[in-house]
């Protein structure tokens, strides 16, 4: 019931909703009428809320308050009996609560309220409401808690047996009450002839099995000491299979002991292993495995798919063991879990006895049809009798009749065994989870599976239960081990540990139907996997792991990565309070070539963590520091980004500011990028020149040389605003290293493509330069070579043009799908001419060989091809390009020149040898216009043609691994359609396929396998003959094959006629009108082919689900 606080509310709604319960019970029967308790919505008293009854008007039974010293007082325990006496029931008009009793560390309370609904003959129904409510008032939203329930009316005749409901539910914030809004009619309550009430008074009784809860504060230390594992979504199967390899303590030793000094702590599986088990071992909360998974190679996704689980394991487990060789633990693995089986096949009539060792480290046990394990095992040993058809070959004594079968050489110490939940249904195609009853017993006996006695009694203890509930789409794992072998119990649901019965661990994971619940339905919960240790080694596999069995070295590096997290953790968490300046020096301005004074992708910042709250003076005595200059030798000038999207210097006055915090002086930038001024290292200066924020301004400059086209950057200077121009010459002529007389001129850079000469040097700086500005840039160059005509970029307004049109295009080959390329810096004005050009120098090649594509807008990839007399510029090239995306062009070198090719086509096709064995793939270039006898010509230059060959070919037209047809030389390649499966395959034409006679045919055949439309491999045409014998024809179809005769024995023939297959008999003969398409057909028929049923050989096509991809571990 989700209590609301409102109102009071209308009677009719009340009987309304009422009556909606009163459905929702009777169809829920006994599972609580599920809603009884979505009791939905809850009962609301007369004065719009509930009431807790504390013995005001109605008195609580006494019983119930004793219950701390009547029960057992762990308040963590996993179930409870309590009692709830409600006197003057009669009278009872709200809802009552019981006080509190404590199980899993939760208050659950009985709650109980009188009910009226309207009957099926609309009268109105007074009913008793009884419900069980878990953490009532409680706030939080995040907690869950599944429990199992008896409802009971207490009898008050001895004797008697109470009036029983039983509930299951999962308990959480939203539906925290469970029970039925009719637990009992209330006239049958009030009857004293039923015997539930005795003086107005009734007792109810709630007896409650919860499991522990989630999302609440759970110490699964404290109440198992262990801990449990973090889900990272769907990683339970992954957590509960760690849980049982930490708890086989003699691997965790060895995995302790495996050296990973050297090891990448972000790639080594050893090394997140070790981690994970020594939290395990150490840690009082749960411990997280996003290290581990990390380790593994994976992505986030996987973490997000339920894998195999024994896939799981036997991969793990393989990449532990190669991790162990040549090392002080080499061989654990074998020796804890490696066991043997004998194989053998066994003449009946002969002696002859084939027999071979293999090893395994887990067995797959069928449970289909199986009431336990033992049955399962004998079903494993069973021996197959191999007679008639299936006669083994026994060499030189020829097909023999023979008892196949398998028995156990020797068991491991520690046993692991897969029942086969998952099988595959031939019906349903696709795989099921089988839910029937299968039991297990804690002690087992393997000693009649043996081949001979073992040394040791093969009798083994359970220690591990891993259970799963949902079906095969997914679900929930959880395990339930038995730590130290003595029988005492806990479950690990990912990172909740708590204690539990052998009953709750063995007996309830069986599966089967559930009959406490009532339920018709087969109860998906159930073991999957069972882990045994044997008997004689208990104490060995499962020794006690103390601190001291753990390499010192391995406790330092683990705390020291710690350490370490602790100190990011504390930045992260303090990150706010602080901000990042990023300080561009001097240096970082020499040899740029583009707008302003540097890039900002390319620069190499040094960057200061610097607390908001610190004053500017800090930051400067921060800086000073670091660059190892005094204060007064350096000066900050902040880079602001000007209205015309320039980056440049702009005052900060020192006097007004020096003692303001950052967050201030920034406008709380982050990061805030400052330009650092330093004295000149060489210039013998005790500190920086004054600069005087009225009359002064800083000005930089840049010389352009026209002969090499760069840019070379030439220092900055204060200047007096009242100052000539003029005056800067020689000192910009010393700078350049040009003699002090040279004639030079000089523009103003004012933001991308805008550059202006200043004119009248002789005036003053402020009359020359509009808007001056701290930051301007001058760009000057010589005179004299202003106007040269031999330079291709004169001026530095032609360079600054150019420059505004250059982009880099990063070029990738067309034929190599992960190609990362290679960058070239182009003009934008370029043509198709002049960008070929370029490439092909880079690639060394001839531009016509070259064919270009470019880049598709909405996906990573080549789109259409440019064709070369493609008359517009690289700047259109580039249009469907997002901005800020790396420009790329797709290309790829032909073998024709790209105009000849743009007058062809181009064909994919296959070329069949002579073997039929392999295909080759062939890329053919006929003329647009062409037929299929230029296609055939073109083919002829690219193929070897057999010795004693025809010398001809044709071409075929193939769809579903079936002939369709065989196009005439004349038909134009317009008309081949490419579409869905179809494909074409050139092949040269047999010599004894040149001529067909009358009452000879080319048939086409191909191979399937059970059903028609399963074909596979290698489609041909076949010559036959009218009235040739079957077994004749069979015959020459081995030969064309090269099929071994053991094999072609298998082979069936069916003739396919519209989809439906005739097998035939050697004895048959050909009947050329079986092979003729049916007359009544009114669409493009489909000829009859001759097909060959078989087994497909091939190997299988790869899982193209990505959810059912192999798990692999890729470090």
């Amino acid at each position: 019931m989700n209590h609301v606080t409102e109102p009071p509310t209308p009677d009719n709604h009340l009987e309304l909703m009422d009556t909606q319960e009163e459905e929702v019970a009777e169809d829920g029967g006994g599972d609580g009428g599920g809603d009884g308790g979505g009791g939905g919505g809850g009962v609301i008293s007369e004065g719009g809320e509930e009431e807790q009854m504390n013995g005001d008007a109605q008195e609580v039974s006494s019983s119930t308050t004793q219950h701390d010293t009547e029960m057992d007082e762990d308040d963590a325990r996993s179930e409870a009996k309590f009692q709830f006496r409600v006197k003057d029931f009669s009278k009872l008009k709200d809802t009552m609560l019981s006080p509190p009793c404590y199980v899993r560390n939760l208050p659950w309370k009985i709650m109980v309220m009188p009910r009226t609904s309207q009957s099926q003959d609309r009268q109105p129904q007074r009913s008793l409401g009884f419900f069980l409510q878990c953490n009532g008032e409680s706030e939080s939203t995040s907690w869950s808690c599944n429990a199992v329930a008896d409802l009971r009316l207490l009898s008050v005749r001895d004797g008697e047996p109470p009036f029983t409901r039983k509930i299951q539910h999962l308990f959480y914030s939203k539906e925290n009450d469970w029970g039925f809004s009719h637990f009992m009619p209330w006239n049958d309550v009030l009857d004293p002839e039923k015997g539930y009430i005795k003086e107005d008074t009734i007792t109810l009784e709630v007896w409650v099995s919860a499991d522990a809860p989630h999302g609440v504060s759970w110490d699964s230390k404290k109440h198992t000491g262990y801990v449990g594992l973090k889900n990272q979504g769907a990683t339970c199967y992954m957590n509960s299979l760690l849980q049982v390899l930490y708890f086989t303590s003699q691997l965790r030793m060895a995995v302790y002991k495996m050296p990973t000094e050297s090891d990448d702590s972000t790639k080594s599986v050893a090394l997140a292993l070790q981690r994970v088990f020594h939290e395990l071992q150490t840690s009082d909360k749960p411990v997280g495995t996003k290290k581990l998974t990390k380790s593994f190679g994976w992505e986030t996704l996987d973490s997000f798919m339920q894998h195999d689980a024994q896939e799981f394991l036997r991969v793990l487990l393989d990449k532990l063991e190669t991790k162990m060789k040549g090392t002080c633990v080499e061989g654990v693995i074998p020796r804890l879990f490696e066991g043997k089986t004998v194989s053998y096949f066994k003449c009946k009539h002969v002696d002859y006895t084939s027999s071979r060792t293999e090893t395994f480290y887990d067995i797959q046990l069928n449970i289909k049809g199986k009431k336990n394990i033992l049955e399962s095992f004998k079903d494993y040993i069973s021996v197959e009798t191999l007679e008639g058809d299936n006669k083994y070959d026994a060499g030189e004594h020829g097909l023999q009749e023979a008892d196949k079968g398998v028995i156990f050489q020797s068991f491991p110490p520690v046993l692991h065994l897969h029942l086969m939940r998952f099988q595959y249904d031939p019906i349903t195609d696709s795989n099921v989870k089988i839910n029937d009853r299968y039991e297990f017993p804690e002690k087992l006996n393997m000693d009649q599976f043996l081949q001979k006695p073992e040394s040791t009694p093969a009798t083994y203890v359970l220690h591990a239960v891993l259970v799963h509930s949902g079906d095969n789409h997914g679900g929930h794992y959880v395990v339930f081990i038995n730590p130290k072998g003595d029988g005492r119990w806990c479950k690990f649901d990912d990172d909740v540990v708590s204690r539990c019965s052998k009953q709750e661990a063995i007996d309830h994971n069986f599966g089967g139907h559930e009959d406490d619940l009532n339920l018709t339905v087969k109860h998906c919960t159930n073991a999957y996997m069972l882990v045994y240790i044997r008997e004689s080694c208990l104490k060995t596999v499962l020794q006690e792991v103390t601190e001291e069995d753990i390499p010192q070295e391995l406790i330092d590096r683990l705390q020291e990565e710690k350490r370490v997290e602790m100190i990011r953790r504390k930045e992260r968490n303090e990150a706010h309070l602080y901000m990042s300046v990023q300080v561009v020096l001097e240096d970082a301005f020499s040899g740029h070539q583009g707008n302003d004074l540097y890039d900002p992708d390319k620069v190499n910042y040094r960057t200061f963590r610097v607390k908001k709250s610190a004053t500017l003076q800090e930051f400067l005595e921060q800086v000073a520091e670091s660059l190892k200059y005094p204060v007064e030798q350096i000066r900050p000038w902040p880079l602001n980004l000007r209205t015309n999207q320039t980056n440049r210097p702009t005052l900060l006055d020192l006097e007004t500011e020096l003692h303001k915090p950052l967050s201030e002086i920034s406008d709380n930038s982050n990061p805030w990028t400052v330009f650092m001024e330093t004295v000149p290292p060489d210039s013998g200066l005790k500190a920086l020149t004054a600069f005087d924020k009225d009359s002064d301004v800083l000005l930089f400059f840049k010389y352009y040389d026209p002969r090499h086209k760069r840019l070379h950057y030439c220092g900055h200077h204060y200047m007096h605003i009242s100052f000539n121009v003029q005056e800067l010459v020689p000192l910009l002529n010393e700078r350049a290293g040009l003699p002090l007389s040279t004639e030079l001129a000089l523009f103003e850079e004012i933001k991308p493509n805008l550059v202006e000469r200043l004119a009248d040097l002789d005036r003053p700086l402020e009359k020359v330069l509009d808007e001056l500005m701290d930051g301007d840039i001058i760009v000057f160059q010589r005179d004299d070579l202003l106007d040269d005509p031999s330079l291709e970029l004169p001026s530095c307004r032609d360079y600054f043009r150019d420059l505004f049109f250059r982009v880099e295009v990063t070029f990738c080959d067309k034929t190599v799908p992960t190609d990362p390329g290679f960058t070239m810096e182009l003009s934008q004005r370029m043509n198709y001419d002049q960008m070929a050009r370029a490439v092909a120098h880079r690639l060394d090649t001839d531009p016509y060989l070259l064919q270009f594509f470019k880049s598709q807008s909405y996906r990573d990839g080549p789109g259409n091809p440019v064709r070369c007399t493609y008359e517009g510029t690289l700047k259109d090239m580039l249009v469907c390009m997002k901005p800020r995306h790396p420009k790329k062009i797709y290309y790829q070198q032909l073998s024709i020149k790209i105009n000849e090719l743009e007058n062809k086509r181009q064909f994919k096709c296959m070329w069949l040898g002579e073997r039929m064995k392999e295909e080759q793939e062939l890329v053919l270039y006929p003329n647009k216009n062409g037929t299929v006898a230029d296609l055939l010509h073109e083919a002829r230059k690219q193929v070897t043609l057999s010795e004693n060959g025809s010398g001809k070919l044709r071409l075929v037209d193939i769809s579903s691994y079936k002939i369709a047809s065989t196009p005439p030389e004349s038909m134009s390649l317009d008309a081949l359609s490419t579409a869905g499966t179809r494909s074409y395959r050139i092949e040269e034409i047999p010599p004894e396929d040149l001529h067909v006679a009358e009452d000879e045919m080319l048939i086409q055949v191909a191979h399937f396998h059970k059903e028609i439309f399963s074909t596979f491999g290698i489609p041909f045409l076949f010559k036959v003959k009218q009235g040739e014998h079957f077994s004749h024809v069979r015959d020459r179809i081995q030969k064309k094959l090269d099929v071994p005769d053991k094999e072609y024995e298998k082979y069936r023939f069916a003739i396919v006629v519209m989809g439906r297959p005739t097998f035939i008999t050697d004895d048959e003969v050909v009947n050329l009108q079986e092979f003729k398409p049916h007359p009544n057909q009114t669409s493009l028929p489909a000829k009859p082919w001759l097909g060959l049923e078989h087994v497909n050989k091939a190997p299988k096509r790869s899982r193209y689900n990505y959810l059912e991809k192999p798990i692999k571990i890729y470090n």
